[in-house]
């Protein structure tokens, strides 16, 4: 069984009960769960299979202990997250989104436990014995300097030690703020740029891609040809990166998002494309947008890991399913099973009642 790793900060979600503003919600109950790309990625792994282990860093009270036996009921390893006698527990708030009014997310993470933790308090050599890979976000690096330096030196320590590393460049415009000479699209882009020469596997949305790039904003990839060229700019750009898988959304609606995908393996010279499609080509019906990239991560690092999910066209159509699946689950943790995305590949009816 590989093992694949990933780093990066876990939270509180706080969300406003169904579709409600927070103007609504509160004062009043918010659903609290746990949240965060890296642990949400872990999470998806360790369900479907994978010997996935999670390195972050918590404060050493009972939230933190909340957070580590959360991750273990999944069959996370978390023997790697730092415990601190200093920083807080992150939070991010969230409205979700309806028809044509977009989700929402507050974050409130400064002064976190993971923010403040330097590099050199993570035992590298450890983390990475025996690990085949290593997935970091875009979102690590955005949330500190000290954080930065943290994504830096993981990297390179992954190289160092022989393991592949993937980034999901998951680009947040509310974060990127901690160095006020720099619009945050620039810092993101000088920043992520600098984890590239260390990168085997890239993933991204087409606005995300841009920051490597030099392209406007609005990138767009719903077109398989606009895609497919934006992942062989990447390959010329970033020689390193011989695998790049992009997402792809379709709809017009917060509750009405398609979910595809693209992947291209330099490695064989394959590019395959996965339709953006809704559940079986119904109506979509999206009951929570966040997570769907971080599901769709996991699908693709389980396949890459999984022989007989290995060829590039099987990889992306898994990965999509995943990713789509994750539409259909509150929360940031998709809990669909292998069995249930494999389904959704083979297009089997969701609309029979399994009994």
């Amino acid at each position: 069984m590989s093992r694949i790793v990933t780093l990066g900060e876990i939270m509180g979600r706080l969300a406003a009960p169904g579709f409600q503003r927070f103007q609504q919600a509160m004062p009043g109950s918010l659903d609290v769960t746990f949240a965060g790309a890296e642990a949400s990625v872990a999470v998806s792994l360790a369900r479907l299979g994978s010997d996935a282990s999670f390195v972050s860093a918590l404060p050493d009270h009972e939230l933190g202990d909340a957070c580590l036996a959360a991750l273990r009921t999944h069959g996370v390893d978390v023997h790697h997250v730092r415990r601190t006698a200093y920083g807080r527990l992150g939070l991010y708030f969230v409205e979700a989104g309806i028809n044509q009014r977009p989700a929402q997310v507050v974050y409130d993470r400064d002064h976190s436990a993971f923010a403040l933790t330097p590099a050199d308090a993570y035992d590298w050599p450890s983390i990475f014995a025996g690990a085949t890979w290593f997935l970091l976000s875009g979102i690590t690096p955005a949330l500190t300097r000290t954080t930065a330096e943290v994504a830096l030196t993981a990297v390179r320590e992954a190289d160092r030690h022989g393991v592949r590393v993937a980034l999901d460049l998951n680009f947040r415009s509310k974060l990127w703020r901690w160095d006020p000479d720099l619009p945050p699209r620039d810092l993101a882009a000088t920043t992520l740029r600098g984890l590239m020469p260390s990168v085997d596997l890239l993933l991204a949305g087409p606005g995300d891609a841009a920051l490597l790039l030099d392209a406007a904003p609005d990138a767009d990839a719903s077109d398989p040809a606009a895609a497919e060229a934006i992942a062989r700019r990447l390959a010329q750009t970033y020689p390193r990166t011989r695998r790049i898988a992009l997402t792809r959304r379709a709809g017009q609606s917060a509750t009405g998002t398609a979910f595809g995908g693209l992947f291209a393996d330099f490695i064989h010279n394959e590019v395959h494309h996965a339709p953006a499609r809704d559940h079986l080509h119904s109506v979509p019906l999206v009951v929570d947008r966040l997570g769907a990239g971080d599901a769709f991560t996991a699908g693709l690092l389980f396949a890459l890991t999984s022989p007989d999910l290995a060829a590039p066209a099987d990889t992306i159509a898994f990965a999509t399913a995943a990713g789509c699946l994750a539409h259909s689950i509150h929360g940031d943790f998709n809990l669909s099973t292998r069995a249930e995305i494999e389904a959704l590949v083979r297009d089997e009816s969701a609309a029979r009642i399994r009994r």
